[in-house]
């Protein structure tokens, strides 16, 4: 048992009093008995004469302190500087502790929840209601939180905030823009997605767009149709009227998006971050200090070339085509709609109703929320060609008559003069590809009216030992319209580059 030195005594003594630190010594070395009666100065007498002289002292000193009112005031002022110092000091500690609280719960809130997508685009992030009756009824996934739909799209919590987010200035863009030429001049604009948002969107394609059903009138970027499909129902008609879309994609905005998706039955959140991910911010490319900025020039809009953009747009016109396809059949009139590109026709009276007919469709169109291009309207009569998609339909389905003599005098000048000296529209590079890519489209519009040009075809390539690659099994993104259309012909490779091509082509 430690005895306690002398000075520690003499500060207990100062503290308490003399008579409470022998009794408590007492205690400590057993000479002091604590059962009632057994002494005769009782403990708690003790005690309490220690805490009353301690409290004497202290009134004391403090009297001393107001007998002179200048150190009476420094003392007051140095206690309430000792008193302001630490509340600071506990403040600091306290917002430390708060700060880091917030920080931790802010990292588990980032590995399950998707809270900020920039400025405009988050204000439904935190409603995760949604309709799974909706959703049932396509038997299309439901995503009850952020990580769900991470985990469906193969990517996590990080990537699914990095292809989502929303910047007017940046230095990252996740489409690769460059331009096509059109069919009848000029170029367009095409945004192709970089490979991590290409298999976000094509995730999205097949496992949602892909499931909502269509509007027979559709045959633009569907299984089993095709320019083919478009353009036969308008064959031996009296009259053929058809109508663009002006800025098709670009007029459909990221609100309009997040519609569609809202409509199937996501949740406003989903729907705000599929929407983002199925489309992109209008830019242009500046440098600056060495770098590439890429600075906002529009609304948010659908791409033209995101696998997704063509599925949305058929989706969101559902409506139009079902209200179009009333009129029409009201007029005595067939409607069918490729991308942007309308067509009507009709035969015997019904095709004196075209005035008519154009005043309603325009109105409509508007009411969709699109807008009639003025300088692609053609109404053609039965007296000149008729063409619909890129496809002539007078009293045949047919390819124009000027591409298969240009096709033929290819083939011709490949057997005299050489492939090096021959040329197809301009391109010589591939020539054998495009020969052979054309002779399958020919085949698919008309087997039998063009066996013979497809034989000639063949023996040219055959000549040059030309061997089309085998084409693998490709996810339903990159299907090819015209698959179902052909008798078993072969058919060209068809990449994202050639089916952004063959849609524009077929689209001008």
């Amino acid at each position: 048992m430690t005895r306690p030195s002398r000075e520690e005594l003499y500060r207990r003594i100062r503290e308490s009093s003399k008579d409470s630190v022998i009794l408590d010594e007492m205690l400590r070395l057993g000479f002091w008995d604590s059962e009632e009666g057994a002494n005769d100065v009782p403990e708690e007498l003790i005690r309490r004469e220690a805490e009353l002289r301690q409290e004497l002292r202290k009134l004391t000193a403090q009297q001393r302190r107001y007998e002179n009112r200048d150190a009476a005031l420094k003392a007051m002022r140095k206690e309430r500087l000792r008193e302001s110092r630490e509340k600071r000091a506990a403040n600091k500690q306290r917002r430390k502790e708060e700060r880091l609280a917030r920080a931790m719960a802010w990292d588990e809130t980032q590995k399950t929840h998707i809270v900020y997508l920039g400025e405009d685009v988050s204000t439904h992030l935190e409603k995760l209601d949604y309709d799974a009756e909706k959703l049932a009824k396509h038997a299309l996934p439901d995503f009850p939180d952020h990580v769900a739909l991470a985990d469906a799209l193969g990517v996590s919590m990080a990537e699914l905030r990095f292809l989502a987010y929303h910047r007017e200035v940046s230095t990252v863009t996740h489409y690769r823009r460059f331009q096509m030429p059109k069919k009848r001049g000029g170029f367009r604009n095409i945004s192709a997605p970089m490979p991590r948002l290409k298999r976000a969107q094509t995730w999205i394609l097949e496992n949602i767009l892909d499931h909502v059903p269509l509007r027979d009138e559709a045959h633009g970027f569907r299984p089993s149709r095709s320019i083919v499909s478009n353009a036969r129902p308008h064959v031996g008609q009296d009259v053929v009227i058809n109508m663009d879309v002006k800025d098709f994609f670009p007029t459909v905005t990221l609100w309009r998006v997040f519609g569609v998706f809202e409509s199937l039955g996501y949740s406003p959140s989903v729907a705000t971050i599929l929407a983002l991910l199925c489309t992109e911010l209008p830019v242009e490319e500046l440098e600056l200090d060495g770098k590439t900025w890429y600075v906002a020039t529009g609304e948010r809009c659908l791409p033209q070339g995101g696998p997704t953009s063509p599925a949305i747009t058929n989706i969101l016109c559902r409506r139009m085509d079902a209200r179009l396809a009333g009129i029409a059949d009201k007029h005595g009139f067939v409607y069918t709609r490729y991308a942007d590109d309308l067509t009507f026709s009709a035969s015997g009276e019904a095709a004196e109703a075209v005035t008519k007919l154009l005043w309603h469709v325009k109105t409509v169109v508007q009411e969709e929320g699109f807008e009639l291009h003025p300088d692609k309207q053609r109404i053609m009569r039965s007296g000149r060609r008729q063409e619909v998609t890129g496809l002539v339909v007078n009293d045949r389905l047919s390819v124009p008559r000027d591409d298969v003599r240009a096709f033929r005098a290819l083939l011709h000048r490949v057997k005299t003069a050489g492939l090096e000296r021959a040329h197809w529209k301009g391109e010589s590079d591939n020539l054998l590809d495009r020969i052979h890519g054309f002779a399958s489209f020919v085949h698919m519009v008309d087997a039998e009216r063009y066996a013979e040009l497809r034989a000639e075809a063949k023996e040219v390539l055959d000549a040059h030992g030309y061997a089309p690659q085998p084409v693998p099994p490709k996810p339903k993104s990159e299907r090819q319209d015209a698959s179902a259309e052909g008798d078993g012909a072969a058919k060209p490779k068809k990449g994202l580059w050639a089916k952004i091509k063959g849609f524009f082509a077929g689209a001008d």
